[in-house]
């Protein structure tokens, strides 16, 4: 019986897709595998028991992956799942850079009991007109699973857009509108742009990159869009080209008390995946992806540790082992196992930086003297018994 801990409120749609082989508990200390959203795991202290955790999301920040990875606990996020979401109100944050929309709304309100309001809107509503998107450059930071559906959409709406992304996937590259100009340069996008959305991780090359001498570079006027993170803006350098009419407008999902009562600011309240279909997404790959890892042993979309995949376990036995990437971790796993008697049938080995996994099957059950000395080799975090 496998026990798992939702720290967070999860779709129902992915929590009834566990067998009756799981239990959900209340406390996280007895759990062999966690569900969570925006809940902060860094303060927790992290059970023994402990094998995976599940963000229903992209973002990581709320988890302690080193500290994860070095007590064996495999943490899995779900990219692309709210995807379709995240591109939604980035189309809709577009129009809201080119139109003063919110503006025309408020100002409707505020007059809403004057008798003469038709006449007024036909006086004032030059106030708040804009400019249309169509033929505009947008450069997009980033091409994942948001940033190419949001390239391949604005292209449909007659934009000229420009991408951006060094570490682009094979599988994101194909997916990609063959009319999108996919340029090796930051400064070019800065340059060229219109309009700017930024679709990368908050990491150290990144944190503060819209900054002065990056807004000394782009057109006046420029309208920028973070539905990433609040750290990858400089706020102190984003108020003053606020200020100077630089950047025309910016629109953000991360409201910050120093930008939400800045003039030109659209903030939103963190709305970009909250759709009831991106959460439902989100729970069913998340917890697709922790079943498979439980009962199977396999490792897909890790942001910790290497993907790596057996296929369903038939043997008489599998074994799961988290360990450090050092030398002859390999020899001293099958030495362990010949002393024992056991024979290997099939096994895989996968690194990613300072850590490693391993899964082997053997043609006979499993016994808890062989797990004891596995546990006792020098770089193992953990060992399961899958089967």
């Amino acid at each position: 019986m496998f026990k798992v801990n939702c720290l967070n409120n999860i779709a129902n749609v992915g929590l009834d897709l566990f067998s009756d082989n799981y239990q959900l508990v209340d406390e996280f200390n007895d759990a062999d595998a966690v569900l969570v959203r925006s809940a902060s795991i860094h303060d927790l202290e992290l059970p023994q028991s402990l094998a995976a955790i599940a963000r229903a999301g992209a973002g990581v920040n709320n988890i302690p992956l080193d500290k994860c990875a070095e007590n064996g606990i495999v943490v899995f996020n779900t990219p692309g799942a709210n995807a379709n979401g995240v591109k939604e109100i980035i189309m809709a944050a577009l129009i809201l850079a080119s139109r003063d929309i919110i503006g025309g709304v408020n100002w409707v309100t505020s007059v809403k009991d004057d008798p003469e309001v038709a006449k007024l809107v036909e006086k004032k509503k030059s106030k708040f007109a804009g400019t249309e998107i169509k033929g505009k450059k947008l450069g997009v930071i980033g091409l994942g699973a948001i940033g190419v559906l949001v390239a391949n959409a604005a292209n449909k709406l007659e934009m000229e857009v420009y991408g951006y992304d060094p570490f682009i996937s094979v599988d994101a590259a194909w997916k990609l509108s063959k009319y999108i100009k996919h340029t090796q340069s930051l400064d070019e996008i800065f340059r060229e742009c219109d309009y700017i959305t930024v679709h990368v991780p908050s990491i150290d090359s990144t944190k503060g990159m819209f900054n002065q001498e990056a807004f000394d570079i782009m057109k006046e006027g420029i309208k920028i869009l973070n539905f990433s993170r609040d750290s990858l803006v400089n706020e102190e350098d984003m108020i003053e080209a606020l200020k100077t009419g630089k950047v025309g407008r910016y629109i953000t999902d991360f409201p910050t008390p120093k930008m939400v009562d800045v003039e030109g600011v659209i903030a939103i309240p963190h709305l970009g995946a909250s759709t009831n279909e991106s959460e439902d997404n989100c729970a069913i790959m998340a917890v697709n992806q922790l079943r498979d890892y439980l009962e199977n042993g396999n490792i897909k979309n890790s942001v910790n540790y290497p993907a790596c995949d057996m296929g369903v376990c038939a043997q008489a036995g599998r074994i799961a082992i988290n360990h450090k990437n050092t030398p002859n971790m390999l020899g001293q796993f099958t030495a362990t196992l010949a002393k024992e008697n056991f024979n290997i049938s099939d096994m895989i080995n996968k690194s990613r930086g300072e850590w490693a996994y391993t899964m082997i099957d053997i043609e006979s059950p499993t016994a808890d003297q062989m797990i004891k000395k596995l546990e006792a080799i020098d770089g193992v975090l953990k060992v399961r018994v899958i089967k």
